[in-house]
């Protein structure tokens, strides 16, 4: 079912990118969308699949964690096993307790991860042990994050 997106949607879902914890309410006042309006077009979009879900992000100073992108190339001889792909691989590796965020590429890599550690010697386990012994990944490469706004 493809929804067709328009003005009125785009103020929403730009509200709710600033902070999704905004009220209908709230919503409607910054957008002057009446309040009926916001709250039906908002569980459109939810029913529609354009709102997948609702999210926090963490600030690692605070935490005292470390977040990396983590980029991999998973193999042909992989690829090519019955049953195996790359969205097979993904769903896998977002599993791990230390994975935010996984996404399949174009270009010189097939997968990106956003991971969050406690210090770089996790960081180092993640991807050293856990990581490069997940069959089929050939190779990576790991982006510390230095700030995050």
């Amino acid at each position: 079912m493809e929804i067709m997106i328009d003005s009125k949607d785009e103020k929403i879902l730009v509200e709710l990118r600033k902070d999704a914890r905004q009220t209908s309410k709230q919503i409607s006042s910054k957008t002057l969308i009446p309040l009926t309006t916001v709250h039906n077009r908002i569980k459109k979009l939810e029913r529609g699949g354009i709102i997948k879900n609702y999210t926090i992000h963490m600030d690692d100073k605070a935490l005292g964690t470390i977040s990396a992108y983590v980029m991999a190339v998973v193999g042909n001889k992989f690829l090519g096993e019955e049953g195996k792909d790359e969205k097979g691989a993904i769903k896998s590796l977002r599993s791990h307790p230390n994975v935010e965020y996984a996404s399949m590429l174009t270009g010189s890599f097939d997968i990106m991860l956003k991971v969050r550690v406690k210090n770089i010697s996790e960081l180092d386990e993640f991807v050293t042990k856990y990581l490069r012994s997940v069959p089929g990944i050939e190779s990576t490469q790991t982006m510390i994050v230095l700030n995050e706004t």
